[in-house]
């Protein structure tokens, strides 16, 4: 599954939380970096926790969390804070896999990884997101700034190297009710069968069965 979300943050948003990052320090990346990953991560991080900070991850945190398609899609049970990152030039993240277990303290299962973009493409060359997938041959993903990438932890994906300018970017992980991805799949089929179903019939048996069917279904598959 993948889901591209354009306009997640305003203009206004990302100027905000730019204004912001400008202001502090960034550090190696690869001090977080597991032994898996720490040979292909080369960017920079924020690793500090202040008051601004925390309030740019909870702007980003609620624009997801109002977003139909990405409840609908996601499930979404917990998400850990939003960490920012920037590339610049010569800087990439070889292809790879997300651990399965991010966080620290109070980790997550990483079911579904979140990238949101800060920096407009005219702003730097390279540094696309590319996201390795068995069925497609995407494109790398360069949007506008303000857009979300949402995609699988589990596949293969990668950062070109930037040969110009600075990428900038917001990335997490959720963890979501229902760890299955093809469960997530039949659940999201079943809430747009339930739509189409209450704008042709509403009130109907079948209507209601539809919606019967996705309730009992969530029921016996999510975790609490």
């Amino acid at each position: 599954m993948l889901l591209k979300i354009e306009g997640l943050l305003s203009t206004a948003d990302v100027a905000r939380i730019r204004e912001v990052l400008a202001k502090m320090q960034f550090v190696d990346g690869r001090a977080t970096a597991g032994d898996a990953v720490r040979d292909v991560k080369h960017n920079l991080q924020i690793t500090e926790q202040n008051k601004e900070l925390d309030e740019c991850r909870q702007l980003i945190a609620n624009a997801l969390l109002k977003v139909e398609a990405f409840n609908l899609r996601v499930l979404p049970r917990r998400m850990l804070p939003m960490m920012f990152n920037r590339y610049d030039v010569g800087m990439e993240y070889g292809s790879h896999v997300d651990n399965a277990i991010m966080g620290g303290a109070d980790p997550v299962r990483a079911d579904m990884s979140v990238t949101v973009c800060l920096s407009n493409p005219d702003e730097y060359e390279g540094g696309g997101l590319v996201i390795n997938s068995d069925t497609e041959n995407r494109p790398p993903f360069r949007p506008v700034a303000g857009t979300a990438v949402i995609y699988n932890s589990t596949t293969i994906h990668r950062v070109e190297p930037v040969t110009r300018g600075s990428r900038l970017a917001a990335i997490t992980w959720v963890q979501s009710f229902v760890r299955d991805e093809a469960r997530r799949e039949m659940l999201l089929e079943l809430s747009e069968l339930a739509r189409w179903a209450r704008g042709v019939a509403t009130g109907s048996t079948e209507a209601m069965k539809i919606s019967k069917v996705r309730a009992n279904l969530m029921r016996m598959w999510a975790e609490l």
